[in-house]
């Protein structure tokens, strides 16, 4: 296989063009209309080598790093916001598989080279009812006498429903009381025992398709188990580059339709005409001036906080712990919040068309909203970082 070409972004250069950008944007209300699959879009990105953006030169990939693909997440979002969400779960994975192997572990490198030729991976982890996420589950994994596994259970927010080839997922191996583990493991869509289900109708991000994935018996071979860890929190290798990439890749999105928000508020400030400021435009307007400036200072001050973090995975520099796990949980927390604010603003500024589902504000309020939804939600981003300050909480009887 010819090696990839090396792709160094600079400040005017982009994976992602402003063709490529425009076309992906022209599709988005389409798409939410219709409750449809962005099939285009996918087809686009894959063209671009954008779902192998992460991978490693070496595996048939561009070599981006994580800072570097969290910018392009923003701008794509920007464009898109569905679609942005549905690919953050693909490039999750071959970021987990980069970090692992830079820092020498081989666990995920199927993953890389799979990446590398096309496939497309999806993110099986979240379950009706299951707020430990990363760290429990009520997926069945069963042993095999081959040393594979067979999950029984139901995942939801499966994005890339339509698309993914690959699924990463976990499940509790129960078969020894006294030692229960959450298995990691990746399944091929192709197999029995797995399908999608038609459940998709959301308020936002409808473009993401991300249905539920019922399991049933569904085999991960012994070269597809990647892990069988301790039920509860840990450290390990794995969960935290999950936990990091999936994260900062969110927060990038949700930062990206802040960014559009604002982009069309200014627009509305300067289209909206006033009669008792003598036909002047709101951009002259002393109150829709303070709001735009409100949202120029929440969104300048998000971009350093995900870049900074983004590179921390990058560069291997920080210390997986408590002040990490609240980093990272308070940024998602953060940017989803911020994004809200300005979304909710710009609709002010913008004014009554805003109101139209027509409205492009109309679809990013929508999306907007999702982003309390994933993890780390509020309560358990205000209990990590209190945690990690304060120590655990005391469960002993008084």
């Amino acid at each position: 296989m010819p090696a990839a070409p090396v792709f160094v972004p600079s400040s005017d250069e982009s994976l992602l063009s402003a063709e490529l950008l425009a076309g992906i944007r022209s599709r988005a209300a389409g798409y939410d209309q219709a409750n449809a699959f962005f099939t285009e879009d996918l087809e686009a990105l894959v063209a671009a080598g954008y779902l192998r953006a992460l991978v490693p030169i070496e595996f048939g990939g561009l070599g981006l790093t994580l800072q570097q693909i969290m910018r392009e997440q923003t701008r794509l979002a920007a464009h898109a916001p569905a679609t942005a969400l549905a690919v953050n779960m693909h490039l999750v994975w071959t970021g987990v598989a980069r970090g692992l192997h830079a820092q020498g572990d081989r666990s995920l490198d199927f993953l890389l080279d799979e990446a590398g030729r096309g496939e497309i991976f999806g993110f099986g982890v979240s379950e009706p009812g299951n707020d430990l996420v990363l760290f429990g589950s009520q997926t069945d994994a069963r042993p095999t006498p081959e040393g594979g596994y067979r999950f029984t259970g139901t995942k939801v927010f499966t994005s890339l429903s339509p698309a993914w080839t690959r699924l990463g997922t976990l499940g509790l191996d129960s078969t020894d009381p006294s030692d229960p583990a959450i298995v990691w493991a990746f399944l091929e869509k192709a197999d029995a025992g797995i399908r999608s289900k038609d459940d998709w109708n959301t308020l936002g991000m409808r473009a993401s398709q991300s249905e539920s994935t019922v399991l049933d018996g569904a085999l991960a071979r012994p070269d597809r188990v990647v892990r069988r860890l301790p039920v509860g929190p840990n450290g390990d290798p794995l969960v935290a580059g999950i936990f990091a990439n999936f994260e900062i890749l969110l927060s990038a999105v949700y930062t990206g339709i802040g960014r559009r928000a604002l982009e069309l508020a200014v627009a509305g400030a300067h289209r909206r005409t006033s009669l008792k400021n003598d036909g002047r435009t709101h951009a002259q307007d002393p109150v829709a001036r303070w709001r735009v400036g409100d949202l120029v200072i929440a969104m300048d001050g998000i971009y350093p906080q995900i870049d900074a973090l983004a590179r921390a995975v990058d560069e291997l520099s920080f210390t997986v712990g408590p002040a990490w796990f609240a980093q990272l949980s308070g940024l998602k927390y953060r940017a989803t919040q911020n994004a809200k604010f300005v979304v909710d603003t710009a609709v002010q500024v913008a004014g009554g068309q805003a109101y139209n589902t027509t409205s492009e504000l109309s679809r990013l309020y929508r999306d907007v909203l999702a982003g309390f939804f994933h993890p780390s939600d509020a309560d358990s981003a205000h209990a990590t970082a209190a945690a990690s300050v304060l120590g655990p909480i005391d469960l002993r009887t008084p």
